[in-house]
């Protein structure tokens, strides 16, 4: 596609050289059929002085559009040949504020129905002003429409004897994009280019976008136009993220190394046709304290706080959490009503959930510092870590079933053992991760571009949401006493919540044989199955000696330290598995292609280890009323799977502001992408292929 681009704009510029060479028209006004432009002169010159022209262009219908000096992806910028008297200078076009127009996934600056491009002329002191000699300007420009360009070309003249004022000026001048009265600095990151703009904290910023005056980054990059733009605030900066890629040449050419820019121009569109235009200059853009903006431009940090906290409550009915706080609720009521001892374990368990996700998300805003493209559940792309929570599900499945006891989660321990109850809360915390839900999705996405402390404290509230439930039982006795008094039926609800971590063992066995295959199975099974051996052994020394604590922390080191030491790490990874839809494997080029067919397209990212991924690939996509929806209305679906790092996924799932998987994607024809819940129901794509088909 960047190839494509490439022979386009070479095209176009042959195009324009070709008439630049034919014999120029001198009138007043000589203009093509598709965009008219006149020169209009602001009033008579006077020396010393700066006289303001404007080139006003007409289209001849609705269909046709002009480019800003910048035109994006595709078409190009006004070129001017002046002739001038000696002495007098032309200086910078000054554009009004472009519009955007993505076709086929690419992201056009362009101006829809009239316009005007004021240029400032300095007029010398010694001039004649009024009697000089006449001046002339050739204008070279692109006048295109939805599906074809055509150059054009025009030789204008003015004579400045003849100029006189012209009310439409007043109107033009209001609607040139005003200059940044303070500097503005740039940095490039590997995926962004950030630029911090300095913008009254007073200023509204509603639909805010970052139009790229300086084509040429330098390095090999290139910008993404069409990419999605971050925009962070603190006080009276602006922080503006855009995305960059490296440049993709034809294999055997080679291009020479560019430097970076020494300046970097643009225009922050503030949005309801107000902006500033500026020139950046290196220097460092700091993020700290700096928040995302809403759709209000307003910092959300509370916002994403409660989404945090909401999340993390949800996360306990999943099948791999639940049966953990289940059983420390009812080791709780077990112990009777020593309140203060259930709220020291309420505080213990609590105090785990939090170390474990504070220290999670902290791992993870390091490493993005570091430049790894790295999100929630990361370390589930590691086999090692796969294993360890195999090993885990079989020890807590075997614990329920009553081969041996683990102090503080046992029905029949006694009182509960604030010890085992901070290790509960570490592991709640930990098998959770799979995990993500509706409110987690957005929070978690800012979490990793916002001030790095308010990131920490959005992971924290996700703890504390996901502790709240069982610190509400520690601390509330009107919950504590409506749960059922201890009985024998303790011990065989203990033995039923054995299935659902069974089944979550099964299912990390599952994702080891996708991970490794066959033969990497065979060994992680036998690891397991020595594993329960050691602890049918533990137990049975429970039993008799009524301890084996240290016995138990023991065994549970050497086998993972075996595991370890022994296992191979992974040569191959089972590919993705059929799909009712036959999807294409995304890739940034598979995205581009699929966008320019003129296709609605579907993009789904989806990891095995990722649960609600799971889920909602057998309710809403995996259906024969999905694939005929698709079929009917010739959607372009595409898969991405995460089970294992991959560089361009991470950088999709930063770009849209997901902190991991699910992430569901919607392109109308010629639109950008329109994020889908977390939660698909089960007749949403089907509706959205249908509502793609019919006639517009």
């Amino acid at each position: 596609m960047i190839e494509a681009r490439i022979l386009e704009r070479l095209a176009a510029l042959l195009a324009l050289v070709a008439l630049a060479f034919a014999a120029p028209v001198a009138a007043q006004n000589a203009t093509s059929d598709r965009i008219a432009v006149e020169l209009v002169a602001e009033g008579a010159p006077q020396p010393g002085e700066t006289w303001m022209l404007a080139l006003h262009f007409t289209p001849s219908s609705a269909e046709w559009h002009g480019y800003w000096s910048n035109p994006g992806d595709a078409g190009l910028g006004m070129q001017l040949d002046w002739d001038l008297p000696e002495g007098w200078q032309a200086g910078e076009p000054l554009y009004p504020l472009p519009q955007r127009l993505v076709i086929g996934g690419l992201m056009n600056h362009v101006y829809e129905g009239d316009y005007a491009v004021l240029v400032p002329i300095t007029v010398p002191k010694g001039a004649a002003g009024a009697q000089s000699a006449p001046i002339g300007v050739t204008a070279s420009y692109l006048a295109c429409t939805d599906t074809i360009c055509v150059p054009q070309r025009a030789a204008l003249s003015l004579d400045p004897a003849r100029a006189g004022g012209d009310p439409r000026f007043d109107r033009w001048r209001a609607e040139v994009v005003p200059p940044l009265d303070s500097g503005a600095q740039f940095e490039f990151t590997p995926t962004h280019l950030r630029i911090g703009v300095p913008v009254p904290a007073a200023t509204a910023l509603r639909e805010p976008h970052f139009y790229l005056g300086t084509a040429q980054l330098g390095e090999g990059d290139r910008p993404r136009y069409a990419g999605q733009q971050r925009f962070m605030r603190e006080g009276d900066l602006v922080v503006v993220e855009m995305p960059i890629e490296p440049f993709a040449v034809p294999p055997g050419v080679e291009l020479a190394a560019e430097p970076r820019p020494q300046a970097i121009a643009g225009i922050l569109d503030f949005g309801a046709g107000r902006g500033v235009r500026f020139t950046a200059v290196p220097g460092d853009v700091p993020l700290e304290g700096a928040e995302p903006l809403g759709g209000s431009g307003e910092p959300v940090l509370w916002r994403l706080l409660l989404a945090a906290l909401a999340g993390g409550v949800l996360l306990n009915i999943m099948p791999c959490v639940f049966p953990i706080l289940s059983l420390k609720a009812l080791a709780l009521a077990k112990a009777g009503g020593d309140e203060r001892a259930a709220r020291r374990d309420a505080l213990a368990y609590t105090a785990g959930v939090v170390v474990a996700c504070a220290a999670l998300g902290a791992a993870i805003l390091l490493l993005r510092a570091a430049g790894e493209q790295v999100g929630w559940a990361f370390q589930l792309q590691e086999p090692a870590v796969v294993v360890s929570l195999f090993l885990l599900a079989l020890a807590i499945t075997a614990n329920f079933l009553g081969l041996f006891e683990i102090p503080g989660m046992a029905v029949s321990g006694g009182s509960p053992s604030q010890t085992g109850s901070f290790s509960t809360g570490l592991l709640a915390a930990f098998v959770a991760t799979p995990c993500t839900g509706p409110f987690m999705a957005v929070a978690l996405g800012a979490a990793l571009v916002i001030q790095p402390v308010h990131g920490l404290l959005v992971f924290t509230a996700l703890g504390l949401g996901l502790a709240l439930p069982f610190l509400l039982v520690g601390f509330v006795p009107a919950i504590r006493r409506l749960l059922p008094k201890p009985g024998a039926w303790m011990e065989r609800f203990r033995k039923w919540m054995a299935l659902p971590m069974g089944l979550t063992a099964l299912a990390l066995a599952w994702l080891v044989w996708r991970i490794g295959g066959g033969e990497y199975l065979v060994l992680v099974l036998v690891l397991g199955a020595v594993a329960l051996g050691g602890l049918t052994l533990v137990g049975l020394f429970q039993r008799k000696a009524r301890s084996g604590a240290l016995i138990l922390g023991a065994s549970l080191v050497a086998v993972l330290g075996l595991g370890t030491a022994l296992l191979p790490r992974p040569l191959a990874y089972a590919s993705p598995g059929a799909s009712l839809l036959d999807p294409v494997v995304y890739s940034e080029a598979a995205l581009a292609d699929a966008r320019g067919s003129g296709n609605p397209v579907f993009v789904w990212f989806t990891a095995d280890w990722c649960v609600t991924c799971k889920v909602n690939e057998s309710v809403a996509i995996e259906r024969s009323a999905t694939r005929d929806a698709f079929e009917a209305a010739g959607v372009v679906a595409l898969r991405g799977d995460w089970t294992q790092p991959d560089a361009e996924i991470s950088r999709m799932l930063t770009q849209q502001g997901a902190a991991g998987v699910p992430l569901y994607l919607w392109y109308e024809p010629g639109g950008e992408a329109e994020q889908l819940p977390q939660v698909l129901t089960p007749d949403l794509l089907v509706e959205k292929a249908r509502a793609s088909a019919r006639p517009r």
